[in-house]
């Protein structure tokens, strides 16, 4: 043991009284335990409110991000025709995919082109459009898809949905599924 390093001393060095508490050396009412450092009640880290199993964003605590470029979730809708280059031929209105097969690209393209004119007009509503025009089952609620986050759609439109702001509709999205209109709403 080395006198001069306190660090390799197996003792603590006696623990000086704070300048606002009475010593307690002229009474023998004082335990070790009062006087010992380690006897002190230390403040506990209060692991009850941190979000260990929560994911990013999920904290019901934390202040939503309102940038537009790192929202978490979005709520759109959408138009989608069908085409022949479309992953799934099959829709609610085609069930065997007889018209969809038939349908160039390029055609697709053109009667969603005249579907968002006719919106950008006035002369339809966009619900009353998906309702009446769109390929997927989304249709029963106006092109309604809900709220969803990154990694749910497929890249370009997910990519789209995001770099929209709310109100906004985007020119023709080309996916898998077929072309799209989409209309952010949150």
């Amino acid at each position: 043991m080395d006198p001069s390093n306190p660090a390799k001393s197996n003792k603590r060095p006696p623990e000086r009284p704070k300048p606002d508490q009475k010593s307690h050396s002229s009474s023998s009412a004082a335990s070790a335990a009062d006087t010992h450092p380690s006897s002190a009640k230390k403040p506990r880290p209060n692991h009850y409110h941190t979000p260990h199993h929560h994911k990013p964003g999920h904290d019901r605590r934390s202040k939503p991000d309102t940038s537009s470029s790192s929202n978490l979730v979005v709520k759109a809708s959408h138009i989608l025709i069908k085409h022949q280059g479309s992953r799934r031929k099959a829709s609610w209105r085609d069930p065997d995919g007889v018209r969809i097969s038939a349908t160039t690209r390029e055609a697709a393209v053109e009667r969603l082109q005249q579907i968002r004119d006719e919106i950008e007009s006035g002369k339809t509503r966009f619900e009353e459009a998906a309702t009446q025009h769109s390929d997927c089952s989304s249709y029963k609620r106006g092109g309604d898809l809900g709220p969803f986050g990154r990694g749910k759609m497929q890249k370009p439109f997910e990519e789209a949905t995001f770099a929209l702001k709310v109100g906004e509709m985007s020119d023709i999205i080309d996916t898998d599924s077929g072309v799209h209109i989409i209309l952010r709403t949150a």
